[in-house]
Protein backbone atom coordinates (compact mmCIF):
# COMPACT_ATOMS: atom_id res chain seq x y z
CA UNK A 1 0.00 0.00 0.00
CA UNK A 2 1.20 3.78 -1.20
CA UNK A 3 0.53 6.87 0.56
CA UNK A 4 0.26 9.79 -1.67
CA UNK A 5 -0.08 13.45 -0.24
CA UNK A 6 -2.17 16.00 -1.21
CA UNK A 7 -2.20 16.48 -5.01
CA UNK A 8 -3.08 19.78 -7.28
CA UNK A 9 -3.86 18.85 -10.89
CA UNK A 10 -4.33 21.18 -13.47
CA UNK A 11 -6.70 20.64 -16.29
CA UNK A 12 -5.51 20.03 -20.30
CA UNK A 13 -6.29 17.23 -22.17
CA UNK A 14 -8.69 16.23 -19.90
CA UNK A 15 -11.26 19.01 -19.88
CA UNK A 16 -15.01 18.03 -21.30
CA UNK A 17 -15.01 14.48 -18.36
CA UNK A 18 -17.02 14.21 -15.76
CA UNK A 19 -14.95 14.87 -12.38
CA UNK A 20 -15.49 11.49 -10.87
CA UNK A 21 -14.20 9.66 -14.12
CA UNK A 22 -11.25 11.46 -14.15
CA UNK A 23 -10.59 10.46 -10.14
CA UNK A 24 -12.02 6.83 -10.67
CA UNK A 25 -9.03 6.62 -13.94
CA UNK A 26 -6.11 9.00 -12.33
CA UNK A 27 -6.65 7.23 -8.64
CA UNK A 28 -6.63 3.35 -10.03
CA UNK A 29 -5.89 1.32 -6.32
CA UNK A 30 -8.03 3.35 -4.54
CA UNK A 31 -11.28 1.96 -4.00
CA UNK A 32 -13.96 3.42 -5.56
CA UNK A 33 -16.13 3.65 -2.79
CA UNK A 34 -13.29 5.67 -1.42
CA UNK A 35 -13.33 7.87 -4.29
CA UNK A 36 -16.88 8.83 -3.88
CA UNK A 37 -16.43 9.33 -0.32
CA UNK A 38 -13.68 11.84 -1.04
CA UNK A 39 -16.37 13.43 -3.34
CA UNK A 40 -19.13 13.78 -0.85
CA UNK A 41 -17.35 15.11 1.84
CA UNK A 42 -15.69 17.65 -0.23
CA UNK A 43 -12.31 16.47 0.22
CA UNK A 44 -11.59 17.17 -3.64
CA UNK A 45 -11.96 21.18 -4.75
CA UNK A 46 -12.30 22.23 -8.06
CA UNK A 47 -10.96 26.03 -7.73
CA UNK A 48 -11.20 25.93 -4.07
CA UNK A 49 -14.82 25.01 -4.52
CA UNK A 50 -16.36 22.05 -3.30
CA UNK A 51 -18.51 20.32 -6.85
CA UNK A 52 -20.19 17.17 -7.79
CA UNK A 53 -19.22 13.69 -8.89
CA UNK A 54 -20.81 14.86 -12.80
CA UNK A 55 -19.06 18.26 -12.97
CA UNK A 56 -17.60 18.74 -16.40
CA UNK A 57 -14.15 19.54 -15.76
CA UNK A 58 -13.25 22.57 -18.15
CA UNK A 59 -9.51 23.51 -19.18
CA UNK A 60 -7.21 25.21 -16.86
CA UNK A 61 -9.33 23.67 -13.80
CA UNK A 62 -7.07 23.06 -10.36
CA UNK A 63 -8.39 19.86 -8.94
CA UNK A 64 -7.64 19.13 -5.78
CA UNK A 65 -6.54 15.77 -4.97
CA UNK A 66 -6.73 14.59 -1.16
CA UNK A 67 -4.13 12.26 0.63
CA UNK A 68 -5.06 8.94 0.23
CA UNK A 69 -3.71 5.38 -0.22
CA UNK A 70 -3.40 3.17 -3.19
CA UNK A 71 -2.74 -0.56 -3.84
CA UNK A 72 0.97 -1.11 -5.41
CA UNK A 73 0.74 -2.61 -8.41
CA UNK A 74 2.41 -5.68 -8.14
CA UNK A 75 0.42 -6.92 -5.27
CA UNK A 76 -3.13 -5.64 -7.34
CA UNK A 77 -1.89 -7.91 -10.44
CA UNK A 78 -1.46 -10.65 -8.06
CA UNK A 79 -5.09 -10.75 -6.55
CA UNK A 80 -6.39 -10.20 -9.93
CA UNK A 81 -4.61 -12.90 -11.84
CA UNK A 82 -7.83 -15.60 -11.62
CA UNK A 83 -10.36 -12.83 -12.69
CA UNK A 84 -8.22 -11.52 -15.54
CA UNK A 85 -7.89 -15.37 -16.66
CA UNK A 86 -11.81 -15.05 -16.17
CA UNK A 87 -12.69 -11.99 -17.88
CA UNK A 88 -10.37 -12.59 -20.53
CA UNK A 89 -11.42 -16.15 -21.66
CA UNK A 90 -15.52 -14.36 -21.86
CA UNK A 91 -14.05 -11.86 -23.90
CA UNK A 92 -11.68 -13.95 -26.23
CA UNK A 93 -13.68 -13.87 -29.95
CA UNK A 94 -16.44 -11.23 -28.48
CA UNK A 95 -14.48 -8.29 -30.58
CA UNK A 96 -16.93 -6.36 -33.23
CA UNK A 97 -15.49 -4.41 -34.43
CA UNK A 98 -11.47 -2.68 -33.73
CA UNK A 99 -10.04 0.40 -35.68
CA UNK A 100 -6.86 2.93 -33.96
CA UNK A 101 -9.30 4.67 -31.91
CA UNK A 102 -12.23 2.74 -31.32
CA UNK A 103 -12.78 -0.99 -30.28
CA UNK A 104 -16.79 -2.37 -29.91
CA UNK A 105 -16.64 -5.37 -27.75
CA UNK A 106 -19.79 -7.96 -27.68
CA UNK A 107 -19.98 -8.05 -23.99
CA UNK A 108 -20.98 -11.13 -22.33
CA UNK A 109 -24.23 -11.00 -19.59
CA UNK A 110 -21.91 -11.59 -16.27
CA UNK A 111 -18.95 -9.50 -16.73
CA UNK A 112 -19.09 -5.91 -15.72
CA UNK A 113 -18.09 -3.18 -17.89
CA UNK A 114 -16.06 -1.79 -15.29
CA UNK A 115 -14.51 -3.01 -12.03
CA UNK A 116 -16.35 -1.30 -8.50
CA UNK A 117 -18.93 -1.68 -6.19
CA UNK A 118 -18.05 -5.18 -5.39
CA UNK A 119 -16.40 -6.29 -8.89
CA UNK A 120 -12.94 -6.40 -8.81
CA UNK A 121 -12.26 -6.44 -12.75
CA UNK A 122 -14.44 -5.68 -15.99
CA UNK A 123 -13.94 -5.42 -19.41
CA UNK A 124 -12.01 -2.27 -19.28
CA UNK A 125 -9.43 -3.52 -16.95
CA UNK A 126 -9.20 -6.89 -18.68
CA UNK A 127 -8.38 -4.65 -22.07
CA UNK A 128 -5.84 -2.53 -19.95
CA UNK A 129 -4.13 -5.56 -18.16
CA UNK A 130 -4.11 -7.53 -21.48
CA UNK A 131 -2.89 -4.66 -23.70
CA UNK A 132 -0.85 -2.20 -21.55
CA UNK A 133 0.72 -0.97 -24.29
CA UNK A 134 -2.83 0.65 -25.01
CA UNK A 135 -5.05 3.03 -23.27
CA UNK A 136 -8.99 1.95 -22.95
CA UNK A 137 -11.56 4.15 -21.61
CA UNK A 138 -15.36 3.16 -21.52
CA UNK A 139 -17.52 5.80 -23.73
CA UNK A 140 -20.92 4.43 -21.72
CA UNK A 141 -21.76 1.48 -20.12
CA UNK A 142 -24.09 -1.23 -19.91
CA UNK A 143 -25.23 -3.29 -17.05
CA UNK A 144 -23.28 -5.96 -16.06
CA UNK A 145 -26.49 -8.68 -16.24
CA UNK A 146 -27.05 -6.96 -19.78
CA UNK A 147 -25.35 -8.63 -22.85
CA UNK A 148 -23.91 -7.03 -25.94
CA UNK A 149 -22.35 -3.85 -28.16
CA UNK A 150 -20.60 -1.75 -25.90
CA UNK A 151 -18.20 0.75 -27.27
CA UNK A 152 -14.33 1.47 -25.70
CA UNK A 153 -12.52 4.60 -26.84
CA UNK A 154 -8.54 4.08 -27.32
CA UNK A 155 -7.38 8.02 -27.22
CA UNK A 156 -8.49 11.08 -25.04
CA UNK A 157 -10.26 12.50 -28.54
CA UNK A 158 -12.33 9.44 -29.63
CA UNK A 159 -14.12 9.50 -25.82
CA UNK A 160 -14.48 12.59 -25.74
CA UNK A 161 -16.00 12.68 -29.01
CA UNK A 162 -17.89 9.95 -27.83
CA UNK A 163 -19.54 11.48 -24.55
CA UNK A 164 -20.88 14.09 -27.07
CA UNK A 165 -22.73 12.24 -28.87
CA UNK A 166 -23.89 10.10 -25.87
CA UNK A 167 -24.98 13.34 -24.21
CA UNK A 168 -26.41 15.32 -27.41
CA UNK A 169 -28.25 11.88 -28.17
CA UNK A 170 -26.49 11.32 -31.41
CA UNK A 171 -25.98 7.76 -30.69
CA UNK A 172 -28.79 5.26 -31.87
CA UNK A 173 -29.27 2.17 -29.53
CA UNK A 174 -31.42 -1.05 -30.33
CA UNK A 175 -32.05 -3.13 -27.42
CA UNK A 176 -33.70 -6.59 -27.18
CA UNK A 177 -35.64 -7.85 -24.85
CA UNK A 178 -38.18 -10.56 -23.01
CA UNK A 179 -40.89 -9.06 -20.43
CA UNK A 180 -43.30 -10.83 -18.91
CA UNK A 181 -46.68 -10.54 -19.90
CA UNK A 182 -49.04 -9.82 -23.29
CA UNK A 183 -47.27 -6.12 -24.02
CA UNK A 184 -50.16 -3.80 -25.26
CA UNK A 185 -49.41 -3.18 -29.25
CA UNK A 186 -50.65 0.58 -28.51
CA UNK A 187 -47.74 1.24 -26.12
CA UNK A 188 -44.48 2.30 -28.31
CA UNK A 189 -43.06 5.19 -25.74
CA UNK A 190 -42.86 5.41 -21.89
CA UNK A 191 -41.68 8.71 -20.82
CA UNK A 192 -41.25 8.48 -17.07
CA UNK A 193 -38.42 10.38 -14.83
CA UNK A 194 -36.14 8.37 -13.07
CA UNK A 195 -34.38 8.90 -9.70
CA UNK A 196 -31.66 7.35 -8.58
CA UNK A 197 -31.40 6.12 -4.84
CA UNK A 198 -29.75 3.54 -2.36
CA UNK A 199 -31.82 0.77 -0.58
CA UNK A 200 -31.06 0.15 2.72
CA UNK A 201 -28.68 -2.49 1.71
CA UNK A 202 -26.52 0.07 -0.16
CA UNK A 203 -27.33 -1.48 -3.40
CA UNK A 204 -27.81 1.37 -5.74
CA UNK A 205 -31.54 1.29 -7.23
CA UNK A 206 -33.66 3.44 -9.44
CA UNK A 207 -37.05 4.07 -9.52
CA UNK A 208 -39.61 6.17 -11.02
CA UNK A 209 -40.11 9.39 -9.41
CA UNK A 210 -41.55 12.99 -10.39
CA UNK A 211 -37.72 14.29 -8.63
CA UNK A 212 -35.66 12.20 -11.09
CA UNK A 213 -34.38 12.82 -14.26
CA UNK A 214 -36.47 12.76 -17.69
CA UNK A 215 -36.10 9.52 -19.52
CA UNK A 216 -37.67 7.80 -22.60
CA UNK A 217 -38.30 4.63 -24.46
CA UNK A 218 -39.63 3.67 -26.86
CA UNK A 219 -41.21 -0.21 -27.73
CA UNK A 220 -41.69 -2.00 -30.50
CA UNK A 221 -43.59 -5.84 -29.89
CA UNK A 222 -41.38 -8.47 -32.30
CA UNK A 223 -42.81 -11.70 -30.96
CA UNK A 224 -45.38 -12.75 -28.65
CA UNK A 225 -44.34 -15.66 -26.77
CA UNK A 226 -47.04 -18.63 -24.60
CA UNK A 227 -51.12 -18.68 -24.96
CA UNK A 228 -53.46 -16.78 -24.08
CA UNK A 229 -53.11 -17.05 -20.45
CA UNK A 230 -51.29 -13.74 -19.11
CA UNK A 231 -49.78 -15.59 -16.21
CA UNK A 232 -47.67 -17.32 -18.93
CA UNK A 233 -47.25 -15.27 -21.56
CA UNK A 234 -44.07 -13.04 -22.42
CA UNK A 235 -43.35 -10.86 -25.36
CA UNK A 236 -40.23 -10.02 -27.18
CA UNK A 237 -39.40 -6.63 -27.85
CA UNK A 238 -37.17 -4.48 -29.68
CA UNK A 239 -36.43 -1.69 -27.41
CA UNK A 240 -35.07 2.01 -28.26
CA UNK A 241 -33.47 4.05 -25.35
CA UNK A 242 -33.78 7.78 -26.12
CA UNK A 243 -32.06 8.61 -23.15
CA UNK A 244 -29.19 7.23 -20.95
CA UNK A 245 -30.61 6.54 -17.49
CA UNK A 246 -29.28 3.94 -14.97
CA UNK A 247 -31.36 0.88 -15.07
CA UNK A 248 -33.65 2.78 -17.64
CA UNK A 249 -35.22 0.25 -19.63
CA UNK A 250 -35.18 -2.40 -16.62
CA UNK A 251 -37.11 0.24 -14.81
CA UNK A 252 -39.45 1.35 -17.39
CA UNK A 253 -40.23 -2.03 -18.59
CA UNK A 254 -41.20 -2.98 -14.67
CA UNK A 255 -43.17 0.47 -14.07
CA UNK A 256 -45.24 -0.63 -16.87
CA UNK A 257 -46.20 -3.90 -15.37
CA UNK A 258 -44.30 -6.08 -17.60
CA UNK A 259 -40.54 -6.46 -15.96
CA UNK A 260 -37.72 -8.00 -18.23
CA UNK A 261 -37.37 -11.62 -17.33
CA UNK A 262 -34.19 -12.54 -15.56
CA UNK A 263 -33.97 -9.28 -13.59
CA UNK A 264 -33.16 -9.71 -10.17
CA UNK A 265 -33.50 -6.42 -9.08
CA UNK A 266 -37.12 -5.57 -10.63
CA UNK A 267 -38.92 -8.69 -11.52
CA UNK A 268 -38.39 -10.81 -8.28
CA UNK A 269 -42.06 -11.97 -8.83
CA UNK A 270 -42.16 -13.01 -12.30
CA UNK A 271 -44.22 -16.58 -12.66
CA UNK A 272 -42.51 -19.58 -11.49
CA UNK A 273 -43.36 -21.47 -14.84
CA UNK A 274 -40.18 -18.74 -16.45
CA UNK A 275 -37.68 -20.50 -14.37
CA UNK A 276 -34.99 -18.02 -13.60
CA UNK A 277 -32.93 -17.17 -16.75
CA UNK A 278 -30.53 -14.77 -17.33
CA UNK A 279 -31.49 -10.97 -17.33
CA UNK A 280 -32.88 -11.19 -21.05
CA UNK A 281 -31.67 -7.97 -22.09
CA UNK A 282 -29.18 -7.28 -25.10
CA UNK A 283 -27.62 -4.39 -26.94
CA UNK A 284 -28.42 -5.49 -30.33
CA UNK A 285 -27.10 -2.66 -31.89
CA UNK A 286 -25.19 1.07 -31.34
CA UNK A 287 -24.59 3.32 -34.16
CA UNK A 288 -22.16 5.84 -33.52
CA UNK A 289 -20.53 8.80 -36.20
CA UNK A 290 -16.72 7.52 -36.23
CA UNK A 291 -14.03 8.57 -38.80
CA UNK A 292 -16.44 11.32 -40.38
CA UNK A 293 -19.01 8.22 -40.96
CA UNK A 294 -22.28 6.83 -39.43
CA UNK A 295 -21.58 3.43 -38.78
CA UNK A 296 -23.42 0.77 -36.96
CA UNK A 297 -22.23 -2.09 -34.67
CA UNK A 298 -24.24 -5.28 -34.56
CA UNK A 299 -23.84 -8.17 -31.60
CA UNK A 300 -25.89 -10.99 -32.50
CA UNK A 301 -28.94 -12.52 -30.00
CA UNK A 302 -27.43 -14.94 -27.39
CA UNK A 303 -29.09 -17.97 -28.10
CA UNK A 304 -30.76 -17.87 -24.28
CA UNK A 305 -33.16 -16.06 -25.89
CA UNK A 306 -34.55 -17.73 -28.58
CA UNK A 307 -34.06 -20.84 -26.39
CA UNK A 308 -36.79 -19.04 -23.57
CA UNK A 309 -38.93 -17.99 -27.35
CA UNK A 310 -38.97 -21.64 -28.41
CA UNK A 311 -39.82 -23.50 -24.45
CA UNK A 312 -43.08 -20.35 -24.40
CA UNK A 313 -43.45 -20.32 -28.52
Amino acid sequence: MTVHGVEVVRIQAEHGRRLDNFLLARLRGVPRSRVYRMLRRGEVRVNGSRVGPHYRLRREDAVRIPPHRAADQAGSASISTRALDAVATALRGAILHEDENLLVVDKPAGVAAHGGSGVSLGVIEALRRLRGEERFELAHRIDRDTSGCLAVAKNRQTLLDLHAQFRTGRVGKRYDAIVAGCWPARLRRVEKPLLRFRAASGERRVRVDGRGDPARTDFAVVRRLGGGDDELAATWLAVFPKTGRTHQIRVHAGASGHPVLGDDKYARDEPRAFGRPRLLLHATELTLHTDGHRRRFSAPVPPAFEAFAQRFG
